[in-house]
């Protein structure tokens, strides 16, 4: 059994799980923040559908310098965030389904201005800096569905609005 076995499922199951939270929003709220120092429902739900390029950029380079900037597209509707996430997330999939556990094993690296941050295998890049760090905002989003009065759907289990699993 190869890495990929268990990352696969892994990540068909974090982006279904993700695109049952996006079709949740609601175009009228896009502009809507919890506090003033959150991101509007419209900023965290593009971030959330630019996340699986992450994991596209870990697997074809060595390292990312975060000193020269990622121009962050804010989508203007459910429609568009979810035209995206599912691009992105089709991209993502098919090189990491094109992928192998040599390449999983490399060493990958996050710099800013040219400084090392971090350098870890891409496997484990690919967990916890895109896996985990979209799993950590779609939980966010689920909180601001909740405080829009929106149904949360279930993600690992019922949720209040959707008691069946």
């Amino acid at each position: 059994m190869g890495m990929l076995d268990g990352l696969l499922p892994q990540f068909d199951r974090e982006m279904s799980t993700t695109r049952k939270v996006l079709e949740r929003i609601p175009d009228e709220h896009l502009g809507w923040k919890p506090h003033l120092k959150s991101y509007s429902l419209g900023e965290l739900a593009s971030h959330i559908a630019g996340l699986p390029t992450w994991a596209t950029d870990t697997l074809s380079a060595p390292m990312f310098d975060i000193g020269n900037g990622r121009s962050s597209v804010l989508l203007s509707s459910r429609s568009a965030v979810l035209a995206t996430f599912d691009a992105n997330a089709s991209a993502a999939r098919s090189a990491l389904a094109n992928s192998n556990d040599a390449a999983l094993m490399t060493v990958w690296t996050l710099k800013r201005n040219g400084t090392p941050l971090f350098s870890m295998p891409k496997d484990a890049v690919l967990r916890s800096f895109v896996l985990s760090h979209l799993i950590h905002h779609r939980g966010q989003l689920s909180v601001y569905l909740r405080l829009l009065d929106v149904p949360v759907p279930s993600i690992y289990g019922p949720s209040a609005d959707e008691p069946a699993f």
